[in-house]
């Protein structure tokens, strides 16, 4: 039986429309069968970075009064476990646009259960905080031949000059080092480079891809320590993930899971405000509490519609 489905697009980690990271948001009643073939179809023909389905859960209410619901994230071209704009972007449409009144909603997700609450203007994520390592082929190597329980020397691997020589100058990565999660690879720009240098950055996407079949690497962030420039930031940053057809994402909270963890190690300080400077850009409020990070933004619904015929 064809259904109908609600669709809204929204950007999501900024306060202007058509800047930001924009998502799309489909609204699932529990009671619609939608086929997984069917989701990724529906991902592939909206070609943004994301498209969210946001599901009800039985005895948890409508999309107005619940505020539990299944959270499913796809891109154009495979299914990811975990995705911070889009769920801003999710829980954007459930408070404005379904005028849902509830404080805090939770989504149960693949990686557990993600909170979003309304603070002031915006919208704080709660999400697991993903911790960096030194990225080291080598020393995993070591560690598997002599047995030992504890890694004492780090030493990095080449492989961080594929990827490095596809995006920058070798010469100017400061350090590198690899989310296990998430299988993001960061990318630290020495502290004497601009914004400039780091939004001027433009990797062939597809060669990046190719520098890595092995599954080990599914994104790469750039990061650049808080530059004269930019005082008002921490941190900046940019994020190719052509891994998952996506050549720059805008905006990523996954990313900021990631960066939080690293920054925190680099400036001795948990709370953060944050930069992706990515050509649309947006802005991230940043604070670890605990195994936690809360990532806070605004965003901007900028289209509502329908699917028809989805069957």
């Amino acid at each position: 039986m064809a259904a109908e489905l609600s669709i809204f697009t929204v950007d999501a980690f900024t306060a202007q429309p058509f800047t930001g990271n924009p998502a799309a948001v489909v609204l699932v009643p529990g009671s619609t069968d939608l086929p997984d073939v069917l989701q990724q179809t529906i991902a592939s023909e909206m070609n943004l970075s994301e498209t969210v389905y946001i599901r009800t859960l039985p005895d948890g209410g409508d999309f107005k009064t619940g505020c539990r619901f299944g959270i499913r994230w796809f891109t154009p071209t495979n299914e990811v476990p975990l995705c911070g704009h889009a769920t801003l972007a999710s829980a954007a449409v459930l408070f404005f646009c379904q005028g849902n009144t509830n404080p805090t909603l939770t989504f149960e997700s693949a990686s557990g259960p993600l909170s979003a609450r309304r603070t002031g203007s915006g919208i704080t994520l709660d999400f697991p905080l993903n911790p960096v390592q030194p990225f080291t082929r080598a020393a995993n190597i070591i560690k598997l031949l002599s047995g030992a329980s504890v890694i004492t020397k780090s030493v990095w691997c080449p492989r961080y000059l594929v990827f490095s020589q596809e995006i920058c100058e070798p010469s100017h990565v400061q350090d590198v080092q690899y989310s296990p999660a998430t299988k993001k690879l960061v990318l630290r720009l020495q502290d004497n480079l601009s914004r400039d240098y780091l939004e001027s950055l433009s990797p062939d996407t597809r060669s990046l891809q190719a520098s890595d079949v092995s599954g080990d690497v599914k994104g790469v962030i750039v990061t650049l320590k808080g530059t004269p420039e930019a005082a008002d930031y921490d941190f900046l940053s940019r994020y190719f993930a052509p891994w998952n057809g996506i050549p720059e994402d805008p905006v990523t909270g996954s990313a900021h899971t990631v960066l939080a963890d690293y920054w925190r190690g680099q400036l001795g300080k948990s709370s953060f405000k944050a930069r992706q400077c990515s050509p649309r850009g947006g802005d991230l409020g940043v604070a670890i509490v605990g195994d936690r990070v809360e990532l806070t933004g605004s965003a901007c619904v900028v289209m509502r519609g329908h699917l028809l015929n989805v069957t």
